[in-house]
């Protein structure tokens, strides 16, 4: 077999702006529609397509004198490595057993980009971290930007093994956080690994309605198998050593035409607010899951079965502003109690990635606290 080649993430076919503009431009940014071939033809860049400035609170490469910090890593049950950054109060006791907590990244992203802040922020309210690569991204292993939910999932369950066996750690009292595609993919490792004791959310995103349907449903069933066709097609084109095509994630320019979300991933993925390139990793295809493997979403249902967590306590954190909002809502709905469901005002989608001042930090301390015992 030859060695797949790679190309950077572009348009296919014409009008595929305008689909994805009618069907939101969450699409756009998490995986619904293939960007692979011709590239965008650029437009003339107008006042309100200026580049908003950087929120004066924005600080995701967070670091604390107050915290130790480790690079670690652990296996998964398909014997694949992941990594992860270890946090841990420097007044930790040593002889005692502490609470602990797993942290995920945005879904594209890395632990460098909000993981490690949350990991780091609670760390210094006395919790013992972790932040994680998924599976294909970051530092674990896997083939680069593939999409493997059941490899998601696992990997939550792969750190709580790992923070279960540390003598430091009481493994009865391990939580997880989920942030924006890793809320649903904690969702889904929760279902089955009781051994979280309590997940909190933040700017959730399903995975596989953004997939199936876009936001607010506005992907038809026509569109939906069309992209299905197109991934399927392009199987054969890489089965056969063709370049690989990629789907979704962030785009690289911003325009007259580019829409607000566009707008908001843009000012995170592609400024130095958030921006970020692996080692080993190519500049042009961070963010961007492989076509073929993106239609992976479209079987995956986190939220079926969600009350069956229940005793076990549920956060779920959202913007009032945010264009996420729905899927927060409607894991909000399902669930069985105990639940709970915070809205942040005046704050979008990608807002609580990164802005200090805005994220609540005690209402996610409070919760842990009540749930797994004092961290500290």
């Amino acid at each position: 077999m030859k060695k797949l080649k790679q190309t950077l993430p572009a348009l296919q076919h014409t009008g595929r702006r305008e689909f994805l503009n009618t069907v939101g431009a969450g699409v756009a940014a998490f995986g619904a529609q293939s960007v692979a071939g011709k590239a965008w033809a650029a437009a003339p860049v107008g006042a309100q397509a200026q580049e908003a400035a950087m929120p004066a609170d924005a600080d995701n490469f967070y670091t604390s004198s107050e915290v130790r910090a480790q690079a670690v890593r652990f296996g998964n049950q398909y014997q694949m490595e992941v990594a992860g950054n270890l946090y841990a109060p420097k007044a930790l006791d040593p002889d005692a057993r502490h609470a602990a907590l797993v942290v995920g990244h945005p879904m594209g992203a890395v632990k460098e980009q909000s993981a490690n802040l949350y990991a780091i922020k609670m760390a210094e309210r006395g919790f013992v971290t972790l932040s994680i690569d998924l599976p294909c991204w970051g530092e674990s292993a896997g083939p680069r930007n593939r999409v493997s939910p059941d490899m998601y999932a696992e990997a939550f369950s792969a750190a709580v093994d790992f923070l279960g066996t540390q003598p430091a750690i009481d493994r009865e009292r391990i939580g997880a956080i989920g942030i924006c595609g890793s809320g649903s993919f904690v969702i889904s490792a929760a279902k089955i690994d009781p051994r979280m004791k309590a997940i909190a959310t933040v700017s959730m995103y399903d995975m596989g309605a953004a997939n199936r349907h876009a936001l607010n449903g506005s992907l038809a069933l026509e569109q939906r198998k069309a992209i299905i066709a197109e991934a399927a097609q392009q199987r054969y084109s890489e089965f056969g050593g063709g370049p690989l095509k990629y789907t979704s994630g962030t785009v690289h320019e911003l325009t007259a035409r580019s829409s607000p979300i566009e707008r908001e991933f843009y000012e995170f993925y592609r400024k130095p607010r958030g921006e970020f390139t692996p080692a080993g990793a190519t500049p042009g295809t961070t963010t961007h899951p492989t076509l073929t493997s993106n239609v992976k979403f479209m079987n995956f249902y986190p939220f079926n079965d969600i009350e069956t967590i229940s005793p076990r306590p549920l956060l779920f954190i959202t913007g009032d502003r945010a264009h996420s909002r729905e899927f927060s809502e409607d894991a909000y709905r399902r669930a069985a109690e105990p639940k709970e469901l915070v809205w942040v005002r005046g704050a979008g989608h990608v807002d609580l990635y990164d802005r200090v001042n805005l994220i609540p930090w005690d209402r996610l301390t409070a919760f842990f606290q009540k749930n797994l015992g004092a961290a500290a």
